[in-house]
């Protein structure tokens, strides 16, 4: 066997090793170095087939609907903002209106470890670590996109540590959706006086940081109440046949 080949693929066993077993001070370079090599892969792919798609599927047509899609997909996503902020409008004499928010499409690099479905490693070049970003997809929301070691890891819907600020229903019921490694997610924190019901829509508030009112997260199927406050579980919207490419919320105004 051609020795570089050899001393490739060792090193790529010894990263792998390590990404598993190593401290937590070993693991920032061994990830970073680890996921680089992965989307180099994803990229060669992803090269290897638009060159193929080019050449034997009508270049010009297929790279034209391409680009239409993405930004159909990315306008949509921000019209959804626009809405809600021109519904408040209709309620308010005064507002400080802003249409800015910032939307960006991300592609998945990988699982952050194996057996863990809900975790899930992006390619972001415009991150910034102190942040905490709302994750869209087919204009759901996914997820929250956080730092792990200064690179952005997506938790999805169903991971316990991701959460973020919704209101549920037409009485706009305040809570906090956050997942339960199960088939569905939890809101939690619902102030016991509001009146809500299994069928109930759950949409974000806006109220966060992380996204802007009125992405749909999913439907009430049961309330218990606990403590003074309620709690519902929630079918989400979002599932998990597809983790190729997200939107990011990278501001909302």
């Amino acid at each position: 066997m051609n020795k570089s080949i050899f001393r490739f693929i060792f090193l790529i066993i010894v990263l792998f090793i390590g990404t598993i077993t190593f401290t937590d001070i070993l693991q920032k370079p061994i990830n970073k170095t680890f996921n680089y090599i992965k989307l180099q892969y994803e990229n060669s792919i992803t090269f290897i087939d638009d060159t193929i798609s080019q050449h034997f599927n009508q270049v010009e047509t297929i790279i034209n609907l391409k680009k239409e899609l993405l930004a159909c997909k990315k306008q949509n996503l921000e019209n959804i903002a626009i809405k809600n902020q021109l519904e408040e409008l209709y309620k308010l004499n005064h507002s400080d209106f802003n249409l800015s928010n910032e939307v960006e499409l991300v592609r998945t690099i990988s699982y952050e470890k194996f057996g863990n479905i809900n975790r899930v490693w992006i390619d972001f070049d415009d991150f910034n670590s102190s942040k905490i970003y709302g994750l869209v997809y087919k204009n759901y929301a996914a997820g929250i996109v956080i730092s792990k070691d200064d690179i952005p890891l997506a938790l999805l819907n169903k991971d316990p540590k991701s959460s973020y600020a919704v209101s549920i229903g037409s009485v706009k019921a305040p809570g906090i959706a956050h997942g339960n490694n199960s088939e569905n997610i939890i809101v939690t924190y619902i102030p016991s006086w509001y009146v809500i019901k299994p069928g109930d829509e759950v949409i974000t508030s806006g109220l966060d940081n992380i996204f802007f009112k009125g992405i749909k997260v999913g439907k009430v199927l049961s309330i218990t109440k606990s403590q003074g406050y309620k709690k519902a579980i929630v079918k989400p919207y979002f599932n998990l046949d597809e983790l190729g490419y997200f939107y990011i919320i990278k501001e909302v105004r």
